[in-house]
């Protein structure tokens, strides 16, 4: 499994299709076959290639506007990583992004980070990997 990490692959991926939805987060998925991606940035021969190897790869986007503090960003996305590292074997050879299109209520969660949180999370973004594996 191979996590994304430039700007360029996170459109790559966005541009693709939404394959699952919960209440807090979005699975999209993008595959990585030559009609579907581009794979390479630009028009030149020597520009960067996008998805380098054929595996999974993964990225988390935790915006600001649903997650204020940084702490509870790292922490969304430290769960997001280590469930999805735990469904690698079911999913196909293609790019995917989670990411939070909604925040936790502050009320309900009232630490930045909390075990609640965290185990929120962890059973919100297992349940969006199982319908994403059964999508794709």
């Amino acid at each position: 499994m191979q996590r994304l990490k430039t700007r360029a692959q996170f459109q790559a991926v966005l541009a693709g299709s939404i394959v699952a939805k919960t209440q807090h987060f979005a699975l999209h998925c993008n595959r990585l076959d030559a009609k579907a991606v581009p794979v390479r940035v630009g028009s030149t021969a020597d520009s960067a290639m996008l998805f380098h190897l054929h595996d999974m790869w993964i990225g988390a986007m935790v915006p600001k506007r649903w997650a204020k503090r940084a702490v509870t960003r790292n922490a969304i996305k430290r769960q997001i990583y280590s469930v999805s590292a735990d469904f690698s074997q079911l999913y196909p050879q293609a790019a995917f992004v989670v990411r939070l299109r909604s925040s936790f209520a502050r009320t309900e969660f009232v630490s930045a980070v909390s075990d609640q949180l965290k185990q929120a999370v962890r059973a919100e973004v297992q349940a969006l990997m199982q319908a994403g594996a059964r999508a794709a």
